[in-house]
């Protein structure tokens, strides 16, 4: 397989494996230039990449820019606070405007699920989602996966739990399906109020103790809880959350055996993850920054360079 299967990359649910494994190659190309003391490429040279972000992040956002200018790509930056969109403007007035710039590409975040697929569907340009609600967020998927499978030389076969708020988050969904289409177990834990109803239709395990998961798992991708979609209390009190949930060093040590952590950030350091365990040499939150860029980079080459069969 030489080139994507889709031509916008819109969530892990349409990717088939033989993408993600094109996806993780190419990635290790560009893992090597971004090592090198010249990290430029003049890969995407020609493609102007517009960035709409219209939720708060940090981590993605940069990723995704730093990504760009390591592909010597053209990049318009937008945020939705400082736009028309205040206004009461469109999204897809908003977004037309922006193409009317010539743009060939557009990462988007979104607050709403299918923002990204709904854009697909009305303008020509290449659609990157970089996290759309509670839905997709199908790079850091991508990332974590290329992280475990860097860390433990393979994906197939290793068991692998997703600690924490799991209904409220977009990087549980997009976790599952690469992880299962990369022949994983996947177990989610958290609080019963915090794990979707009927999730076991996708093929998860579901655990409510944490102990018990971290017995069972190779792998540990900390989540932290999404108080900024909580509109109601799932749980009496973050201490009481910490309590239960909390991965800390003394519990890792216990366990007899060695457990990858991971975690998407940003960490809520003593609420679902001590530092001890977030410097440790249990954790790989470091690699997966790392690893983010050249997914990217290797996503968006992909996506760019996607010809119509």
């Amino acid at each position: 397989m030489t080139q994507l299967s889709v031509k916008h990359l819109l969530g892990i649910k349409d990717l088939k494996e033989e993408d993600i494994q094109l996806i993780f190659e190419t990635a290790d190309n560009f893992k090597t230039i971004i090592n090198r003391p010249i990290k430029k490429v003049p890969s995407l040279r020609d493609i102007t990449v517009a960035n709409l972000f219209f939720e708060n992040s940090t981590r993605t956002r940069i990723s995704f820019e730093l990504a760009q200018k390591r592909l010597s790509a053209d990049t318009i930056n937008f945020a939705s606070s400082s736009s028309s969109v205040s206004k009461g403007e469109t999204l897809i007035d908003t977004v037309k405007n922006i193409l009317s710039m010539k743009v060939d590409m557009v990462v988007m975040r979104h607050p709403s699920p299918g923002a990204c697929v709904f854009l697909s569907k009305h303008i020509d340009a290449t659609i990157l989602n970089a996290g759309d609600g509670t839905h997709e967020h199908p790079t850091q998927a991508l990332l974590d996966a290329y992280s475990i499978k860097e860390s433990c030389g393979d994906v197939a076969g290793k068991k692998v739990a997703i600690i924490g708020d799991i209904l409220h988050s977009r990087v549980a969904l997009s976790n599952i399906y690469c992880l299962q289409k990369l022949g994983a177990e996947v177990m989610v834990c958290g609080p019963s109020t915090l794990i979707p109803r009927h999730i076991e239709q996708l093929g998860v395990k579901v655990e409510h103790n944490l102990r018990k998961a971290l017995e069972w798992c190779d792998v540990a991708n900390m989540l932290r809880i999404q108080l900024e979609r909580q509109d109601i209390k799932y749980f009496p009190s973050l201490r009481e959350y910490s309590m239960q949930y909390g991965l800390t060093i003394d519990l890792l040590d216990s366990l007899g055996k060695d457990i990858t952590i991971m975690h998407p950030g940003p960490i809520n350091r003593g609420v679902e993850i001590t530092s001890e365990v977030a410097d440790s040499d249990y954790s790989i939150i470091l690699d997966q920054v790392e690893n983010g860029v050249a997914i990217r980079m290797a996503c968006m080459f992909l996506l760019a360079n996607h010809k119509d069969s």
